[in-house]
């Protein structure tokens, strides 16, 4: 796989990055790939769960070209894009464009508060909407469901009770299994995940039960 900058010339980009790390995928579709993580620094949101908040400030300047040096690095099939809030940084478009063209299937973890009209169709989605309990339901850009396309997911992460509920709700109200994948996961420590799965089962929802596979295997150890 190739790391050029594609024609048309985006070599003077440059981004806020805190990490860019080989791990297996925690969540999502591609739960257990061997994946890179770019972590892009920088968020507007401040959930009540966050376990990334040593991203809301700070990184390091990276021009395009070093981002693609380093992925291209470990060889990898796929590529998610994550924060923070990625989308929070402008170049993180072009960025998601040229990780595209360099041949690798690219996943963007975004909050649900930013517009995502112009990410790239190649790239996967994986989108939150955020419940009751994150403490930033108002944050919620409800005109990017009708961006979602089907290989895109929809991710509600779950505290309690009442936030399953207000999911369920939202899943019905706007016919989000119609849409793309759901996925639902409790955050860990605080919502039982045995709990959340006989939900799912118990209301017959048609939607993904998942858990952070890397908790499970490295707890809260960073770049992990």
């Amino acid at each position: 796989m190739s790391a050029s900058i594609p024609a048309g010339g985006q070599s003077g980009l440059h981004l806020r990055v805190t990490e860019i790390f080989y791990s297996l995928q925690g969540e999502s579709r591609n739960i257990g790939w061997p994946t890179v993580f770019v972590r892009l620094s920088g968020c507007p949101l401040r959930c009540t769960y966050c376990d990334t908040s040593y991203a809301f400030q700070g990184g390091s300047r990276y021009t395009l070209e070093a981002v693609l040096q380093e992925v291209a690095s470990y060889q990898p099939r796929y590529v998610t894009v994550t924060g923070g809030e990625p989308l929070a940084q402008k170049n993180c478009l072009p960025m998601l464009g040229a990780l595209c063209d360099a041949g690798y299937e690219v996943s963007l973890e975004t909050s649900g508060a930013m517009d995502v009209a112009e990410v790239d169709p190649r790239v996967s989605k994986v989108m939150d909407l955020k419940t009751p309990a994150s403490g930033e339901e108002s944050k919620n850009r409800y005109a990017n469901l009708s961006l979602l396309r089907p290989g895109d997911q929809l991710k509600f992460v779950l505290c309690d009770r009442r936030d399953y509920e207000w999911a369920r709700e939202r899943i019905g109200q706007y016919r989000l299994t119609e849409r793309c994948e759901v996925l639902m996961s409790p955050v860990y420590g605080q919502l039982a995940a045995k709990d959340l799965a006989e939900w799912i089962l118990a209301d017959r929802l048609q939607v993904r039960f998942q858990i952070q596979l890397h908790k499970y295997l490295w707890g809260d150890e960073r770049g992990r």
